[in-house]
C-alpha cells in the first residue's frame, strides 16, 4: 500500500478548498440542467479530488496548452465531461469560456457530451467509450518514459494522471491496460478511481464484486484507499504516488452527486439533470447562494492563480530547450512538429529503385519488414511492436531493442496478447507527441482493436496498424483467422487509410504514404503468402499515393479492366493474359487504397477505371465497397462467405478465385 505524505497548496487563495470544489459542482449542475442532458453526478462527486490535483500537483499552463512537458490529465470517465470543462474554464484556458459552458452539448460548441480531442486546449484525448481513457493513458505514460530516455530529464519529466470510474474498470480493455502498465513499471502513471459504487443501472453490486485493489496489486501497481472528500488525504496519496516505483491506483471513495439533497449517492444523478428543485436544495446544502453560472470573483481569481502557477516552470523549460546543442534542438523541434526527416523521400526512392532491380518475390509482410529495415534507422521516432506475433507480423528490425520494465532505451514494445490494449496505447503514444507508433497483429484481430482504431481516426492520429495474414491466403488456420469482411469493415471507418499493397515496391510506397499522414491513421493489410514482383520498372512517383493506377495497359483498345488489390493482382495479371490470348484487350488496375483513389479528381478516376470497358474486381474478401467502381455491368470475383482450412493454393481454387474464373466473368459481360 502507498504510504501517505504531506502535500501543500501552491497558492494562497483567500478562499477555501470547499469554495473551489463547489464552483466545479455548480457549473456541472447548471450546464447539465441548461442542456437538459448530461451527467452531473460524477463531476459533483469528484470535485474535491480534481481540485486537489489541479491546485496542488498538476503541471500545466493554460496559455501554452500544448507545452510538451506538461502533465497529462485524462478523464477516462468521459461522461463526466463537465468536470473537465469546468476546470478548463476556471483555470483560464482561453478557448473554454463561460459561453462554451452554457452551450454544453450543443452543435458547434467546444463542450461536446464527451471530451473530444482537438475541440479545446486541455482535452488530451477523446474519451467516452469507457476504458479507452485509462488504456490510452498507458501509451502516454510510456511515451514520456521513452522520450525521457532519448532526450533527458530536463526536456521530458512529467506525470500522466487519470480519473477513471467503475465502468472504466469493468471494461475488458482496462485489464489489458493495467497489466501492461504494471509489467513495464510505468511509475509516472497515477490513476484516481472514482469509487462511488454506482453505475447507470444502480449500485455496482448488481453486476460486479471485484476487489479492485487486489486486482491492481496483482498487476504490479501500488494502491491506496482514501476518502475522496478529504482533500488532505487525497493530497497525501498523490504525493506518495509520485514517489512510487510502480504505477499507482488511488481508490477515492466518493458520493456521486455530492451535495444533492435527495439524489446524492444514487443512480438518479448519473445520467440526468438534477432538476430545479434538487439544484436549489444542493445550493443550500453546499452553501452556494450564487446564480447559475455565476462564480464569485474571489473564487475565480483563486482558480486563475492555479492556472498561472506553472508559468515559471514553463519559462525554465523554454530555457532548457534553448540551451540544447543545435542538432538536438533541431531534432526535438522536428519531432514535436511531426515532420519526417528531410531526406526521407530520397531514402524510400533509393530503396524502390533497388527493389525494381532485384524483383523479390516476398510476402508483403516480409516486404514490410524489409522496408522497415530502411525506415527505422532513417526515422528514429518510430516505436514498433506486436501483440505477441512479432515473428508473424515481421515488425521487429535490426537495432530495435526491446522496451523493458524500467528500461525505456529501446524502440520495440512486446505488447503481449493485448490487441485492444496495444491499439489504445499506440493512440496514447501518438497523442503524446514526438513519436510515431506502429504495431502488428493479424488482420482478423482488427475486430479486437476496432474501437481504438476508430478513435485513431476520430482524433486524426498518425498510428500505423500492421495487419498481416490478410485473406484466405493464410491457409490452414482456417475461417476463424481468415478475414473476409475486415477490409470492407475497415474501409467504412471515416478518416482511416486502408492500404493493401501487391508487392515489395507497393509496400514501400504504402509505408511512405502512411508515415506522411500527420492527421490520419493507416492500416497496412499484408499477406502471409509469397507474391511475385509486379512493379519491375522504377518510377520515382509514389503510385500507391494515387490509391489506384493502371499497372498494365491493354494490347489494343481496351475492352476489359480488371481491378484488384494485394495478392489478387497476380491473379488479375494471369487473367489478363488469358483474355488477351482470346482476343480481348485487357488492362489491369492496382487498387491499393480506396480512400486515396476517392480523393483523386474525377477525370483521373474515370481514366483509371477505363470508360466504356467491362470492369471486374478481384479481392479475396467480400464484395462490399467495390460496386462503386464497377458500373452497371461490373463483376466481382471474391468471397461470398467465410473461408475454410487448407493449403492456400487449394483454397483459392475451392472458392473460385482463379484467373480462369476472372476471365470467364469478364467474357460473360462483354
Amino acid at each position: 500500500m502507498l504510504q501517505a505524505a504531506t502535500a501543500f497548496p501552491r497558492h494562497a487563495a483567500p478562499v477555501s478548498h470547499a469554495d473551489m470544489a463547489n464552483a466545479i459542482r455548480a457549473l456541472a449542475m447548471d450546464a447539465v440542467q441548461k442542456a437538459n442532458s448530461g451527467h452531473p453526478g460524477m463531476p459533483m462527486g469528484m470535485a474535491d479530488v480534481a481540485t486537489v490535483l489541479f491546485s496542488r500537483f498538476l503541471k500545466f499552463d493554460p496559455q501554452n496548452a500544448t507545452w510538451p512537458d506538461r502533465d497529462r490529465f485524462v478523464l477516462s470517465a468521459g461522461h463526466g465531461s463537465m468536470l473537465l470543462y469546468a476546470l478548463l474554464y476556471l483555470t483560464g484556458y482561453p478557448d473554454m469560456t463561460l459561453e462554451e459552458l452554457k452551450n454544453f452539448r450543443q452543435i458547434g460548441s467546444r463542450t461536446a457530451g464527451h471530451p473530444e480531442f482537438g475541440h479545446a486546449g486541455g482535452v488530451e484525448t477523446t474519451t467516452g467509450p469507457l476504458g479507452q481513457g485509462i488504456a490510452t493513458s498507458v501509451g502516454m505514460a510510456l511515451a514520456e518514459r521513452l522520450l525521457a530516455a532519448q532526450f533527458g530529464k530536463d526536456m521530458v519529466d512529467h506525470y500522466t494522471y487519470v480519473i477513471a470510474g467503475d465502468g472504466c474498470l469493468m471494461e475488458g480493455i482496462s485489464h489489458e491496460a493495467i497489466s501492461m502498465a504494471g509489467h513495464l513499471k510505468l511509475n509516472k502513471l497515477i490513476v484516481l478511481w472514482d469509487d462511488n459504487q454506482i453505475s447507470i443501472d444502480g449500485p455496482t453490486s448488481l453486476s460486479v464484486s471485484d476487489d479492485q485493489i487486489t486486482r491492481f496489486q496483482a498487476s504490479g501497481w501500488a494502491t491506496i484507499r482514501v476518502d475522496g472528500h478529504d482533500p488532505e488525504a487525497v493530497a497525501a496519496a498523490i504525493a506518495a504516488a509520485q514517489k512510487s516505483d510502480k504505477p499507482s491506483l488511488i481508490a477515492c471513495r466518493t458520493v456521486i452527486g455530492y451535495g444533492a439533497p435527495t439524489k446524492a449517492g444514487t443512480a438518479a444523478t448519473h445520467g440526468s439533470p438534477l432538476g430545479p428543485d434538487e439544484i436549489k436544495g444542493a445550493r443550500e446544502k453546499l452553501g452556494w447562494p450564487h446564480a447559475p453560472f455565476e462564480i464569485p470573483d474571489a473564487i475565480l481569481k483563486a482558480w486563475r492563480a492555479v492556472g498561472s502557477a506553472n508559468a515559471g516552470k514553463k519559462q525554465a523549460w523554454d530555457k532548457a530547450l534553448a540551451a540544447l546543442p543545435a542538432p538536438q534542438r533541431a531534432e526535438w523541434d522536428r519531432r514535436i512538429k511531426g515532420d519526417l526527416p528531410a531526406d526521407f523521400a530520397k531514402v524510400i526512392d533509393d530503396y524502390k529503385a533497388k527493389l525494381a532491380a532485384d524483383k523479390p518475390k516476398w510476402a508483403t509482410r516480409k516486404s514490410s519488414q524489409m522496408v522497415l529495415e530502411v525506415i527505422n534507422p532513417a526515422v528514429p521516432e518510430t516505436i514498433g511492436g506486436s501483440a505477441d506475433l512479432t515473428g508473424s507480423n515481421n515488425t521487429k528490425t535490426a537495432g530495435l531493442n526491446p522496451v523493458k520494465p524500467g528500461d525505456f532505451s529501446g524502440r520495440y514494445v512486446y505488447y503481449g496478447v493485448r490487441e485492444h490494449g496495444m491499439a489504445a496505447a499506440m493512440n496514447g503514444i501518438a497523442l503524446h507527441g514526438g513519436l510515431i507508433p506502429y504495431g502488428g497483429t493479424f488482420l482478423v484481430f482488427t475486430d479486437y482493436c476496432r474501437p481504438s482504431i476508430r478513435l485513431s481516426a476520430l482524433m486524426e492520429q498518425r498510428v500505423i496498424y500492421v495487419m498481416t495474414h490478410d485473406s484466405i491466403g493464410l491457409g490452414e488456420d482456417g475461417p476463424t483467422h481468415q478475414p473476409v469482411e475486415h477490409l470492407a469493415a475497415l474501409r467504412a471507418i471515416p478518416n482511416l487509410l486502408v492500404l493493401r499493397p501487391a508487392d515489395a515496391v507497393e509496400t514501400a510506397e504504402a509505408w511512405q504514404v502512411a508515415l506522411e499522414q500527420k492527421h490520419r491513421p493507416s492500416v497496412l493489410a499484408l499477406t502471409r503468402q509469397d507474391l511475385p514482383a509486379v512493379r519491375t520498372t522504377h518510377n520515382k512517383e509514389n503510385l500507391v499515393a494515387k490509391g489506384g493506377y493502371e499497372l498494365i495497359a491493354a494490347d489494343g483498345a481496351a475492352k476489359v479492366t480488371l481491378l484488384a488489390s494485394g495478392s489478387e493482382i497476380a491473379i488479375a495479371m494471369t487473367a489478363r493474359e488469358l483474355l488477351q490470348k482470346d482476343g480481348v484487350p485487357t488492362r489491369v488496375v492496382s487498387m491499393p487504397s480506396f480512400e486515396l483513389f476517392d480523393a483523386q479528381d474525377v477525370a483521373y478516376q474515370e481514366k483509371t477505371l477505363g470508360p466504356g470497358t467491362v470492369r471486374v474486381a478481384i479481392e479475396a474478401g467480400v464484395r462490399q465497397g467495390w460496386d462503386k467502381y464497377l458500373g452497371i455491368k461490373g463483376g466481382f470475383v471474391g468471397m461470398g462467405g467465410f473461408g475454410a482450412s487448407g493449403p492456400y493454393e487449394l483454397l483459392y481454387k475451392h472458392f473460385g478465385i482463379t484467373p480462369e474464373a476472372v476471365a470467364q466473368a469478364a467474357k460473360q459481360r462483354l
